[in-house]
């Protein structure tokens, strides 16, 4: 019976030790992320962006009014692999922070009140140099290293009738603004037509 008055103690020091050690191991976690983290957890490779008509002119519209980069925080949803972007909300950036080859936010989308964001986009107000990767190579420019360190899914950049993204499995694709118009058909030059 010694035995038994021993062993009760020892089994409660040792639960007791246990739990402690448990309490300290979940106090060093990081605190829990935000949505817009989770967001990149939840889609690892987009293989589509789709921008609803109201973010097409948007974009267009931006692009069209500002010589110097702007910037917009994306607000989606994610289905499957694809995200699809509702709005471009504006980004909170300081006019002085804007040039015509950077924009620096002051604030992230979500600082800035804007929820269900699934990406950030800018412009790059030339058109040019419109990639994540210089050509011919896997050096990553700015804009991937900008990407590498946020926790959305995509990426963007505004390049006139074009927009080009990267997810995160670090593929660039693009996705054009304004479809090809039809281009009207002479009739006159069917054969068999009468002139």
């Amino acid at each position: 019976m010694q035995v038994a008055g021993i062993w009760a103690p020892a089994r409660a020091t040792r639960a007791v030790a246990a739990a402690a050690g448990l309490i300290a191991l979940l106090a060093l976690q990081p605190e829990p992320a935000r949505f817009s983290a989770v967001a990149s957890v939840r889609v690892s490779h987009a293989r589509a962006l789709v921008l609803s008509e109201q973010a097409r002119r948007y974009l267009i519209l931006q692009y069209r009014s500002f010589p110097t980069e702007f910037m917009g925080c994306m607000i989606g949803e994610i289905h499957g692999n694809a995200v699809i972007v509702h709005r471009i909300a504006p980004a909170d950036v300081d006019p002085k922070q804007s040039t015509e080859t950077r924009v620096v936010p002051k604030q992230t989308c979500e600082d800035a009140g804007w929820t269900g964001t699934v990406g950030v986009i800018h412009s790059h107000p030339t058109g040019e140099r419109c990639w994540y990767f210089f050509p011919g190579t896997r050096v990553a420019t700015s804009d991937a290293q900008s990407f590498g360190r946020q926790p959305y899914p995509v990426d963007a950049i505004m390049c006139g009738d074009r927009v080009v993204w990267i997810s995160r499995d670090m593929a660039q694709q693009q996705v054009r603004l304004v479809e090809a118009e039809a281009q009207p058909v002479d009739h006159s030059l069917r054969s068999g037509s009468r002139q």
